[in-house]
């Protein structure tokens, strides 16, 4: 079971393929806020609904200084065809070994329909402009959580 992120830690550095095999690293973004949210497999009912949320408000996200990188156990190919289909605009990042999913506490035991698996744990963590954790959320619902996290970063 990885360890969960709190407020203050350093937000472990990640370069990963997007959904054009292109390298997005977080230090990318430095100076700019990020919202990086894990997600457990693309093209999947809960996980577009977060992802076309995340699309839906990006403009709202963006003007408050945001940026938004959501991240999967995909690879690009399943990624480019998520973003096509659903027609996002949030960038889409694969972490086929897992590596960054469980850096970031994203990665461990669930439960799922009343089973513990192992697996990707639904998180969001906001990363400041210094590279620090603002805010880690684990086990969050896939629906109604961007309106939480604008509301509770006062957009």
């Amino acid at each position: 079971m990885s360890e969960r992120l709190q407020p203050g830690d350093t937000a472990p550095a990640f370069t990963l393929p997007d959904a054009d095999g292109k390298d997005v690293s977080l230090a990318d973004y430095r100076g700019r806020k990020v919202i990086v949210y894990f997600y457990p497999a693309a093209l999947t009912p809960g996980c577009t609904k977060q992802a076309c949320d995340f699309t839906d408000n990006l403009g709202v996200l963006a003007d408050a200084g945001y940026d938004v990188i959501g991240i999967s156990p995909d690879k690009p190919e399943k990624l480019a065809k998520f973003r096509e289909k659903e027609d996002l605009k949030v960038t889409l990042v694969g972490d086929p070994s897992k590596e960054t999913l469980g850096a970031y506490g994203a990665f461990g035991e669930k439960k799922l329909y009343g089973k513990t698996v192992t697996g990707v744990i639904r998180s969001t963590v906001v990363v400041d402009e210094e590279g620090k954790v603002e805010r880690a959320l684990y086990n969050v619902k896939a629906t109604g959580h961007v309106a939480k996290i604008i509301k509770d970063l006062g957009i």
